[in-house]
């Protein structure tokens, strides 16, 4: 079936959409950075797994980031590469698998690393081993995504750094960035210098981590190639890595919901969807942030009371699941909403399809694939009871 790209008119159930033609281009953009600053750039599963699309990301790309042992399988098994993993605290009766699917390894504390540096060696005798750090700097606003905020569980601060590090250490990690800028980078590499520059000389390699979010519009992509270039000039010895997670999918596709009621309390209507913002958008919620929806604009809360009045179209939107935090609000159409309508919600092809959940047994949107020759629409995954009786059995 080919689909229409502007309004998805022949879409009539839940689905997210991936569009081919949008993917290459942040590929292309991705492969550009990483071939001109001359560093690697690996996907963030955390971000992004659809695997049946990874064939196309090994034509730009050779490896991946993983979190846990269902990720490094995942790059193992499905993108065909050992992962480069990190986790927060590694499990024993996990690691050993992990490290056999690794080709690189993060520990994030040195208790962790005495525990189990020996055994992954063991297990896997070409694993390069690395430290998770701390600079203590970031940027981030909203405490939930801040790696770097008072407190955290993540990494090691140079205060508590050996002065000689282990001999199998081999590399530094750290993540800074959330959705940040070239600039943002710029200034956050100043602190990580200044606190472990003196380390560089013991090292192979340094992870920048994820959050450099080249490929949006206002991304200023000449600005970081030459960051990387100096940083390399300065320490010709280090690769340098950078993991970005919603660079690859950023603004490649939809989420495409249906209307299936409308209701109307003390003066505020709600267009019902067969989708939920707690099972299908958490991030929505959690950050919180407003999604582009196409066709409507956002109406700020204190101008709502006087924006309902008929023909002005503004409606809150509720996911159909029974929690009653499961809207939010508001939007303004451009012409009024009926049964059946499709409301499209933007930019929801990262994190979003990673972090879905079956909670209330709310039916999961599909995935589908919009080639980029013709339009045509190949469904990656299709979701039935069957996904929900099995998450429990």
């Amino acid at each position: 079936m080919k689909v229409d790209i502007e309004g998805f008119r022949n879409i009539n159930k839940p689905m997210y959409l991936l569009e081919e033609r949008l993917l290459r281009k942040n590929l292309s953009l991705i492969k550009h950075v990483a071939d001109t600053a001359g560093v690697e750039i690996i996907l963030a599963f955390k971000a992004y797994a659809l695997w049946k699309t990874f064939p196309i990301f090994r034509e730009y790309i050779k490896a991946t980031t993983a979190s846990s042992l269902a990720e490094a399988r995942l790059a193992f098994d499905k993108f065909g590469s050992p992962a480069h993993t990190y986790s927060p605290a590694y499990t024993s009766y996990e690691i050993d698998e992990i490290a056999a699917c690794s080709s690189h390894l993060t520990f994030n504390s040195m208790s962790q690393y005495e525990r189990f540096a020996e055994r992954v060696r063991t297990v896997n005798s070409d694993i390069s081993i690395g430290l998770r750090i701390n600079p203590e700097y970031s940027e981030i606003s909203t405490d939930l995504y801040n790696p770097c905020a008072p407190g955290t569980r993540f990494g090691i601060t140079s205060d508590v750094m050996p002065e000689k590090l282990p001999s199998d250490v081999r590399g530094f990690h750290c993540h800074c960035h959330c959705e940040s800028g070239a600039d943002v980078f710029q200034r956050t590499l100043r602190h990580i210098e200044e606190k472990f520059s003196k380390w560089f000389g013991q090292l192979q390699w340094i992870n920048f981590g994820g959050g450099h979010l080249m490929t949006r519009a206002d991304y200023d992509v000449s600005l970081l190639i030459d960051i990387l270039r100096d940083f390399r000039r300065r320490y010709p010895h280090l690769k340098v890595i950078l993991e970005p997670g919603s660079a690859f999918a950023w603004q490649t596709g939809p989420l495409v919901s249906q209307v299936v009621d409308i209701v109307e309390d003390h003066g505020i209507r709600t267009a019902i969807l067969n989708v939920s913002f707690t099972c299908h958008m958490p991030d929505c919620l959690e950050m919180p942030y407003m999604p582009a929806v196409r066709g409507a604009e956002v109406v700020n809360e204190a101008d709502i009371a006087r924006s309902v009045d008929a023909g002005t179209h503004v409606y809150r939107l509720g996911g159909n699941s029974c929690l009653s935090g499961d809207f939010m609000s508001s939007w303004r159409f451009d012409k009024e909403l009926h049964v059946g309508d499709n409301v499209i919600f933007e930019d929801m092809l990262h994190y979003t399809t990673v972090k879905t959940c079956t909670f209330n047994g709310i039916s999961h949107p599909s995935i589908g694939f919009v080639h980029q020759d013709d339009n045509e629409l190949e469904i990656l995954r299709e979701y039935g009871i069957e996904d929900y009786f099995s998450r429990m059995d």
